[in-house]
């Protein structure tokens, strides 16, 4: 089959489309064609050799997601047929014209999404919905701060919440993400442009002073000190990326008074137990909102599979407005 390998750690040009051997399914494995993968942040670090592979995965085909149609069922591996068109969250290896799955990792597509609209699925919502309810435990009714809410993790996340009855306060990092945010038609309660306001100074206003409930933060770094200013008594700070940095200063007399938490997380690094539980528990509680119609990818562009380097690029300069996806289908 051809795959996207990692020749050496690097820039987005070690990345090369090649001849490699097929993956071999086991008996609680579904063998899938994939139609389309989409670009994460763990993808580029990977390229870079900043990011360890978990064990099984491939060491040099990146790819946590993807969308395709079974060719082969395992002999344990009940409820689907050959044919099927599913998606999944991946240890790695989408970015190939095959992937082996675990049986229980398959999600059903939706009737109404495509297999590039597919693709940008699992990543974002998995994380965003298990960083927003199972880790923060965000209520109806509470305040949610979405940093980067143009990215995939934000635009999932704006969704999730208001499908949970949050209020939101999201921000992005220029005037055209909001834009293309609102011509996406995503919820935005109170939207912020980070290059003109402050967001600790917007939380206070838009509050009263007491701060909101949870807060979503890919970008870390320095964003830290005004995190734990913003959240209320009892506030939840989860941390799903670092794009500021990885070193912060924090008063941590905020953190005993305020009772707050901080803790961040990772899908990539569970246990296969740990991702069988979300992903039933996506299965149960997030198609059907999909196929409602009230949860939606948004995909920014697409490129072919030949073009991932391109795709790395285009990521990179976090130019996009929801997700990057590679159409495996024009290799």
């Amino acid at each position: 089959m051809k795959a996207i390998r990692i020749t050496e750690p690097g820039g987005p040009e070690v990345l090369r489309l090649q001849e490699v051997a097929d993956p071999e399914p086991g008996p609680d494995d579904v063998l899938v064609d994939v139609r389309a993968t989409a670009i994460n942040r763990a993808d580029l670090l990977q390229r870079e050799g900043r990011y360890p592979v978990p064990p099984g995965a491939p060491q040099d085909i990146p790819g946590l997601e993807m969308a395709g149609v079974i060719s082969q069922v395992g002999e344990r591996v009940p409820g689907v047929s050959e044919g099927d068109r599913v998606m999944a969250l991946l240890g790695g290896g989408g970015y190939a014209e095959r992937a082996v799955v675990p049986g229980g990792m398959i999600l059903p597509i939706p009737e109404d999404l495509s297999f590039v609209e597919a693709a940008a699925v699992p990543e974002v919502f998995f994380t965003a919905y298990d960083a927003l309810f199972r880790q923060a435990g965000l209520s109806m009714g509470e305040t949610v701060l979405v940093h980067a809410a143009g990215g995939g993790v934000g635009t999932a996340a704006l969704q999730l919440a208001r499908a949970g009855g949050a209020a939101m306060i999201c921000g992005t990092a220029s005037a055209a993400k909001l834009e293309g945010i609102e011509r996406a038609g995503l919820p935005l309660d109170v939207p912020i442009d980070y290059a003109e306001n402050s967001f600790e100074e917007v939380v206070r206003e838009r509050t009263g002073g007491r701060g909101v409930h949870v807060i979503l933060d890919m970008v870390g770094g320095d964003y830290l000190g005004p995190d734990l200013r913003s959240l209320t008594t009892l506030g939840r700070l989860v941390l799903v990326g670092l794009l500021r940095g990885r070193t912060a200063e924090a008063d941590l007399g905020r953190i005993l008074t305020g009772r707050l938490r901080v803790f961040g997380t990772v899908l990539r690094a569970r246990s296969a137990a740990e991702k069988l539980a979300l992903t039933a528990e996506f299965r149960e509680r997030l198609l059907p909102l999909f196929e409602q119609g009230r949860l939606r990818p948004i995909v920014d562009r697409t490129y072919p599979l030949a073009a991932a380097a391109e795709a790395h690029r285009t990521m990179g300069s976090s130019v996009n407005l929801g997700k990057i996806v590679l159409d495996v289908g024009e290799a």
